[in-house]
């Protein structure tokens, strides 16, 4: 990876060129009377942070194989970078497949100039960008090491950066988080933002909802092929109700009346010693929480317990994927 200052190897995109890097149009996959991907539709904007977030079998390694046209799809039809074909564009696009593997006996700085190469890069300007890429992110001192002697989660970041090294237009990584500490988790992550920040679009693929809250722009949510939400995280946080819990010996109906205050509802009291009634307030997005106190202190209603968090994009993928979330263990 490159500063933001230096320019692709590859070619701008002129201004007549779709500002979309990669659309699907009703998209699905089926193996005899088993669909993997049903009718998928979506369209990723030039420089951003794409997810795909699903559970374990949810068709997010499928849908990523029909992209890059390593299957072929059932229906439908794919565009990338401004070709109806992966194959006519390889050299601009990086992948790291879900399953890794490296060549064990070569050194790692070769490893990652051979597949610069493989993507067009002279073999100097190859050697270089490896060189740079491990001292940027914390492998210099193992440049030398053959591969075979890298722990998983070493091999895993030079197989990332392999994949990358070319400085392709478009990167795909399916479940890049997978294996590492959270360490080198944070060393990836900040691999992604570089290669947004220099232009580049970025999908990855994981069923781990923390690290594309932290990065994504966009997310896919999939399950059981099919898509259930295209949007910005913030737009997934807002399919979810935002709550106030609070806990008073006072009647709290009076708060009904405040704007945006859409349900109040007394739910049940885990703490079986304690003297109020707990209470679960429903609001817009308009309303701020604060709003709340004020009206409580207005009304004289004494509070034991104010409880307010905004949603994680993990509370709105089980709201809105529903059992197959619940079926799934996130870390």
């Amino acid at each position: 990876m490159v500063d933001s200052a230096t320019p692709l190897h590859s070619q701008p995109q002129s201004e007549t060129e779709p500002r979309s890097v990669l659309s699907l149009h009703n998209v699905s996959k089926t193996y005899g009377d088993f669909t993997a991907v049903d009718d998928v539709s979506l369209s990723i904007p030039k420089g951003s942070i794409y997810g795909f977030l699903g559970p374990n079998g949810a068709g997010k390694t499928t849908t990523i194989r029909m992209i890059l046209e390593i299957i072929k799809p059932s229906s439908g039809n794919i565009h990338i970078l401004g070709h109806s074909s992966a194959l006519d564009v390889r050299n601009r696009i990086g992948y790291l497949p879900e399953e890794k593997g490296l060549y064990k006996k070569m050194k790692v700085w070769a490893l990652i100039q051979y597949f610069a190469m493989l993507k067009g890069m002279n073999k100097q300007a190859a050697k270089q960008q490896a060189w740079h890429l491990l001292e940027k992110y914390g492998l210099k001192d193992y440049a030398e090491a053959k591969v075979e002697s890298l722990s998983k989660g070493m091999g895993q970041k030079v197989q990332v950066l392999s994949a990358v090294a070319h400085e392709p237009e478009l990167v795909i990584l399916d479940e890049p988080f997978s294996g590492l500490d959270p360490v080198n988790q944070s060393v990836l992550e900040e691999l992604i933002r570089d290669m947004a920040n220099n232009g580049q679009t970025v999908i990855f693929s994981t069923h781990v909802m923390q690290h594309a809250e932290r990065l994504c722009d966009h997310i896919l949510l999939i399950a059981k092929g099919r898509k259930v939400f295209d949007g910005t995280v913030n737009e997934a946080k807002a399919t979810i109700p935002r709550r106030i819990i609070l806990e008073s010996v006072n009647d709290v109906l009076p708060l009904s009346t405040i704007e945006g205050v859409t349900e109040v509802l007394a739910i049940e009291n885990p703490e079986a010693d304690s003297a109020g009634t707990r209470w679960q307030l429903q609001i817009s997005e308009q309303l701020n929480p604060q709003d709340i106190l004020r009206s409580c202190f207005e009304k004289n209603i004494s509070l034991s317990r104010f409880e307010f968090t905004e949603p994680s994009l993990h509370d709105a993928f089980v709201h809105l994927v529903g059992e197959d979330a619940r079926e799934h263990a996130f870390r």
